[in-house]
C-alpha cells in the first residue's frame, strides 16, 4: 500500500479518550467569567490535566462527583437559609415573609434536577445513548434558566402590584433581618456553585449559582425596601423591587445565553484557536484543515483533520494522528475525547492526469 493511500485511510480509526489529572490546577489565562458582576458569563477555561489518556474516565467521574458534592452542600445551605427565615416569620408573624420563605424552600428543591443530571453523566454509554448522558446536564441548565425567569416574573409582578395598591410594611426590623439572612445565604451558595461550576466546566451548575444569586437579589430588595420605608419613603419597597427585577433579567440573559450555546454545541473560540496552534506544532503535520469542538455537560469533545505528507506510511500517519490527540489532551482543559484524522496534503498528492 502506498504512503498516499495509507495516510488517507488512517484518519478514521482514532477515538481515544483523553482526560486530565485533578491533582494539578493550572490556569491557562482564558477564564473570561470570574464570578463578579451580574451577567455571570460562563466562559472560563478549566485546566486541571495530565498527559495520560487513561485518566479520561476518572476525570469525567471526578467532575460529576464534584458537581454532586456542590449540589449537596448548596442544598443544605439554602435549606438552612430558609429555616432561619422561617424562624423570623414565626417571631414577626409576617405573611409576606412567609411567602418569601416558601419561595426559598421551593428554590432549594431545584437542586434535585441538577443532582439527577450529574448522576446520569456518571453512567456508561448504552446502545441507545452511544455518546453517553452528558446532555442531561445541559437540559438541567435549561430548567434552571426557566426558574430564574420565574423569579423575575414573581419579583416584577409583586413590585407592580404594590405600586398600584401600596401595602403598609410592618415589623420593619424583622423584615430587614429576614432580607439580610436571605441575601447572605443565597449569595454564599451562588459563589460556591459558580466557583465549582467553572472549575469542572459545568454551565448548568454555574446557571444554578446565578439562580441563587437572583434569589439573593430578591431578598436584598426586601432589606433595602424596609430601610427605605423606615426612613420615610413608603414606595421604596416596590421601587427597589422593580430595580431588582431588572438585575435578575440581566442574570437571566447571561445564563440563558450560555446554556443555549451549550445546547447548540457552541464553544469558546479561544479553545478552537488554541487547538489549531497545538495541532500545527505536532511533528509531521503540514497544516490543520479543520477543528471542531463541543461541550457535552462538563466535558469537551474534539475532532480535527490534519494534512500530512502524501508519502507518509500508514503506521507513521497513525502515529502523527495519535500524537495530535495526545497534544490536545495535554494542552486543552476538559478534553475527554479527541478524534484526529490525517490526510495527504492536496498539493503533494499526485493527480490522475499526472499518474
Amino acid at each position: 500500500m502506498s504512503g498516499d493511500r495509507g495516510a488517507h485511510d488512517h484518519g478514521h480509526d482514532h477515538g481515544h479518550d483523553h482526560g486530565h489529572d485533578h491533582g494539578h490546577d493550572h490556569h491557562h489565562g482564558h477564564d473570561h467569567g470570574h464570578g463578579h458582576g451580574l451577567r455571570g458569563v460562563i466562559r472560563g477555561l478549566f485546566s486541571t490535566h495530565s498527559h495520560d489518556p487513561a485518566d479520561s474516565v476518572d476525570d469525567a467521574l471526578e467532575g460529576s462527583t464534584q458537581g454532586i458534592r456542590a449540589v449537596k452542600v448548596s442544598l443544605v445551605g439554602l435549606g438552612l437559609t430558609a429555616v432561619l427565615q422561617l424562624a423570623v416569620v414565626l417571631i414577626s408573624g409576617s405573611v409576606a415573609l412567609l411567602a418569601d420563605t416558601v419561595h426559598n424552600f421551593s428554590d432549594a428543591l431545584t437542586a434535585f434536577p441538577l443532582w439527577i443530571a450529574f448522576a446520569l453523566v456518571r453512567r456508561r454509554p448504552s446502545a441507545r445513548f452511544t455518546y453517553g448522558y452528558g446532555r442531561a446536564e445541559d437540559l438541567a441548565g435549561l430548567f434552571i434558566v426557566a426558574m430564574i425567569a420565574l423569579s423575575a416574573v414573581v419579583a416584577g409582578v409583586e413590585s407592580v402590584r404594590r405600586l398600584i395598591d401600596p401595602v403598609a410594611v410592618a415589623n420593619l426590623g424583622w423584615v430587614a433581618l429576614a432580607g439580610f439572612v436571605g441575601f447572605v445565604g443565597n449569595e454564599l451558595v451562588a459563589v460556591y456553585r459558580i466557583r465549582v461550576g467553572r472549575r469542572i466546566g459545568s454551565a448548568a451548575l454555574v446557571a444554578d449559582g446565578m439562580h441563587a444569586r437572583a434569589d439573593g437579589l430578591t431578598s436584598l430588595a426586601v432589606l433595602v425596601g424596609a430601610v427605605g420605608v423606615a426612613v420615610g419613603i413608603p414606595l421604596a419597597d416596590p421601587v427597589i423591587g422593580l430595580l431588582i427585577t431588572v438585575a435578575i433579567l440581566v442574570v437571566l440573559r447571561g445564563a440563558l445565553r450560555d446554556v443555549f450555546r451549550r445546547l447548540m454545541d457552541g464553544v469558546e473560540p479561544e479553545l478552537v484557536h488554541r487547538a489549531e496552534h497545538v495541532l500545527a506544532d505536532v511533528p509531521g503535520v503540514l497544516s490543520v484543515r479543520r477543528v471542531r469542538m463541543r461541550w457535552v455537560g462538563h466535558a469537551l469533545q474534539a475532532d480535527a483533520e490534519l494534512d500530512i505528507d502524501a508519502s507518509t506510511s500508514l503506521s507513521e500517519a497513525h502515529r502523527i494522528a495519535h500524537d495530535g490527540e495526545r497534544a490536545l489532551a495535554g494542552a486543552l482543559p476538559r478534553v475527554t475525547e479527541a478524534l484526529v484524522h490525517a490526510y495527504p496534503h492536496p498539493s503533494l498528492t499526485t493527480s490522475p492526469a499526472e499518474g
